[in-house]
This record gives C-alpha cells, sequence and structure tokens, in this order.
C-alpha cells in the first residue's frame, strides 16, 4: 500500500469517527436527559405529559412529549454565562416548572413590563423591547441551588419569553432568560399546560 492510499484510508477513518461523533452529540440531545430523570426521581416528583429541555451549550430547547423526542429549537441563555444567585443575569441550572403563563391571545411583538402589556414592537418607544409576545414563568424545585434564599428562580424572574431582537437567537444573548423565536414560541404556549417540566442542562 503506498503513502498515498495510506493516507486516504487513514483521512477517511477521521471523518468517519468525527461524523459517528457528531451523531452521538445529536442523539443525546433527542433523548431525555438521564440526569433530568434522576433528579425526578431523587426529588419524587413525576415527569410531566411535556418536558422541555434547554441544552445551553447548543443554544437549543428540545420538546419531549410522553418522553419522546418531538422538535428541537433555536434558543438564545444568557450572555453572562450560568449561575443561579440572584443579581447575575446568568441563565440557571437544573429543574424547574412553568409556574406561571403570560400573554395568551396577544399578538406577537407584544410587550410586556413587569408582566403587564405596555405596548407593541411596531411602536418606535418599543422597537428593541426585550420581553414579548409570551412569557413562561419559571419556578425552580431544586431546594438550595434553584429555589429558595437567594438562588431562586421565580424570585430572580426567570422566564421563557420572546424578544424584539429576534436575529440574535441561537446565541447568548439574553441577561439569564431563555429567548425562543414568535413563531416557536407560540404554539409552544399553546400547547403546554402550566407545571410543565424545564430542565435546563449545560451540555
Amino acid at each position: 500500500m503506498n503513502r498515498r492510499v495510506r493516507f486516504l484510508m487513514m483521512s477517511a477513518a477521521i471523518l468517519l469517527a468525527a461524523g459517528c461523533a457528531s451523531q452521538r452529540f445529536m442523539n443525546s440531545q433527542t433523548k431525555i436527559p438521564e440526569t433530568f430523570l434522576a433528579t425526578c426521581a431523587r426529588l419524587k416528583i413525576a415527569p410531566t405529559k411535556y418536558v422541555l429541555v434547554v441544552h445551553v451549550s447548543s443554544q437549543t430547547l428540545a420538546l419531549f412529549e410522553n418522553g419522546k423526542f418531538v422538535e428541537k429549537y433555536c434558543c438564545s441563555t444568557s450572555r453572562f454565562g450560568l449561575g443561579q444567585i440572584e443579581g447575575s443575569n446568568h441563565t440557571p441550572l437544573g429543574l424547574h416548572r412553568v409556574a406561571e403563563k403570560i400573554g395568551a391571545g396577544e399578538p406577537a411583538g407584544t410587550v410586556f413590563q413587569s408582566r403587564q402589556i405596555v405596548g407593541h414592537t411596531s411602536q418606535p418607544d418599543y422597537a428593541d423591547a426585550k420581553i414579548t409576545t409570551r412569557i413562561l414563568w419559571l419556578e425552580g424545585l431544586e431546594p438550595g441551588f434553584n429555589r429558595g434564599g437567594n438562588v431562586d428562580s421565580h424570585h430572580r424572574y426567570i422566564y421563557i419569553h420572546g424578544t424584539a431582537d429576534q436575529k440574535t437567537i441561537g446565541r447568548p444573548a439574553s441577561c439569564g432568560c431563555v429567548h425562543l423565536a414568535d413563531a416557536d414560541l407560540i404554539p409552544l404556549f399553546d400547547v403546554l399546560p402550566g407545571g410543565t417540566l424545564v430542565w435546563i442542562s449545560e451540555q
């Protein structure tokens, strides 16, 4: 076997291995995370019919129904990184649930301040509004980690919500919340009941 053939065979092997690794990575994000199931078991919380899994590393949010993967969406988490502490502007990790749903039936681009409707992104004063369209207000379920004291996700006003600047979705851009595009957020909001579990994971 000459040197050129050997080189080509080695290159093909490397590409195949990389492809397999990439496939394994994709597969890992289309399965309910074992850490989510273990946390539910530890806290004696039954998984809900629908589960949302936020993968911070890939800036994606996956929807599961009855434990089976349904769809994946681009999202944005905090541009300041990950963390639990109040005032940090970090996106918190761990097990959460949808505590409140705000904005049902409102047009895309509706602007909220303190969860109250104040305008629309079509108005010049709200063209760059940070919280728009729908709000899924999250509540942490892990005492001492994302629930209670200065690590309480609900008291930190951590939401899944829309934003006027949808060009930033797909990269870290928020101040702690999870951003979704209106086209993804509205149908998700409509189908998800209150209490739906949300798992936020670094990977």
